[in-house]
């Protein structure tokens, strides 16, 4: 009987599947980052993160396992090295999968695959803790002291602009020059 079996055999027999699973865990290792389906996705992050797991701890035993999942050297090497350098403190959840649309041959969904720690552009936008603090419901301040908040910052750009005198105007940098040259100025040129 096959209770309890079940998981997606993504359309392949067996060897091809754990040979797929094991190219695709290689070159996420060596490129950080590779675009791929759902379906996929979802299968290589069950297949990956546990060895990644088991790379925390450098013996040669785990090294064997790891090469007899990946059956490559080099991704042995930056498994052990450099990928866990940087995760060696999370404690799971080493991949991401990021949603990318749809494929237009046959209409699957696409995403994108990556280590986490990887991503310089997502580490760039992680925000310090925002300090909170208690504001009490009175003001002393007036309005114009008041901080300015996306609501009443652009009214007051647009009013410094009608601010601006026509005589300002024409001496900025980007304005252009109202002068003609006459052809005495042309021949002197």
């Amino acid at each position: 009987m096959r209770h309890g079996k079940k998981f997606n055999h993504l359309g392949r027999k067996t060897a091809h599947r754990k040979a797929m699973l094991s190219n695709m865990a290689t070159s996420l290792i060596v490129h950080k980052r590779i675009s791929t389906t759902l379906a996929k996705a979802k299968e290589l992050k069950k297949y990956l993160e546990p060895l990644v797991t088991r790379a925390k701890e450098d013996t040669t035993h785990n090294r064997r396992m790891a090469f007899s999942y990946l059956k490559n050297k080099r991704a042995i090497i930056l498994l052990f090295g450099e990928v866990i350098e940087k995760v060696a403190t999370r404690p799971g959840g080493y991949t991401r999968i990021i949603k990318t649309g749809f494929r237009l041959g046959d209409n699957a969904e696409m995403c994108i695959i990556e280590l986490v720690d990887f991503n310089e552009l997502m580490l760039k936008d992680a925000k310090p803790a925002k300090k909170t603090t208690r504001r009490s419901r009175r003001s002393t301040g007036s309005a114009e002291d008041a901080p300015k908040t996306e609501d009443n910052a652009a009214p007051a750009a647009e009013a410094k602009e009608d601010a601006k005198t026509p005589e300002a105007k024409s001496e900025e940098p980007n304005a252009p020059e109202a002068t003609t040259d006459t052809e005495d100025d042309i021949e002197n040129k």
